[in-house]
């Protein structure tokens, strides 16, 4: 049987890990509550993770 792992983690980050795999660009207006996307979707990009295309947005 294989083994799960299982992360908790918050609707922004969860949101910015598909925009990042998914999507060229990323078009985020960085408001109080969604501002937190656009920076771990930029930490992505800096660290140059691909999406999956294998590019970096």
């Amino acid at each position: 049987m294989s083994e799960r792992n299982f992360v908790n983690i918050d609707g922004n980050t969860a949101a910015a890990h598909v925009a990042h795999a998914v999507n060229e660009v990323i078009a985020i207006y960085p408001i109080t509550p969604s501002s937190d996307m656009g920076e771990k979707a930029d930490e992505k990009s800096a660290k140059g993770e691909k999406n999956i295309w294998g590019s970096v947005p």
